[in-house]
């Protein structure tokens, strides 16, 4: 009996629909598989009265390792995790933690207050607060006469 390298992309493959397996090829295909060339973050995006929020889930970074400018409307996020060799003594069978540089970038509505964009790290979770400007309106009525 030989060993066979375990695929987890073949896991409950009759399950799994076509389309889902064609999403994760491509998602393969474009991103790094933690080589540490560099990967794209998931992002989650939601929004309050008050504000619109940005959770990029990048665990094992420092603060210190963020890069978040804001020009004319456009927002980008960007970062790098170093991939760190000296661990002589360690054994991995499997690496799965994500290495390497990204960006994300995201064009922002025009009621969001540029100047009061705040950003915090906690627990793997790169939190961007934009809240808007309610002077700003960005949806009128126009009464036909």
């Amino acid at each position: 009996m030989a060993l066979v390298r375990y695929n987890p992309a073949l896991r409950n493959f009759s399950s799994r629909s076509f389309n889902s397996i064609l999403d994760k090829f491509f998602q393969d295909a474009f991103e790094d598989n933690g080589n540490g060339s560099g990967f794209i973050p998931a992002v989650d995006i939601s929004e309050t009265d008050k504000s619109f929020e940005l959770e990029l889930a990048v665990p094992g970074f420092k603060k210190e390792d963020f890069s978040i400018d804001y020009n004319d409307g456009q927002l980008t996020i960007s970062g790098e995790r170093k991939f760190e060799t000296e661990q002589k003594e360690v054994n991995y069978h499997t690496r799965e933690t994500r290495y390497g540089k990204f960006s994300r970038s995201f064009h922002l509505p025009e009621n969001v207050n540029d100047g009061k964009i705040q950003a915090a790290y906690q627990d793997g979770i790169l939190k961007v607060t934009l809240p808007k400007d309610e002077k700003k309106e960005l949806r009128k009525t126009i009464k036909v006469n």
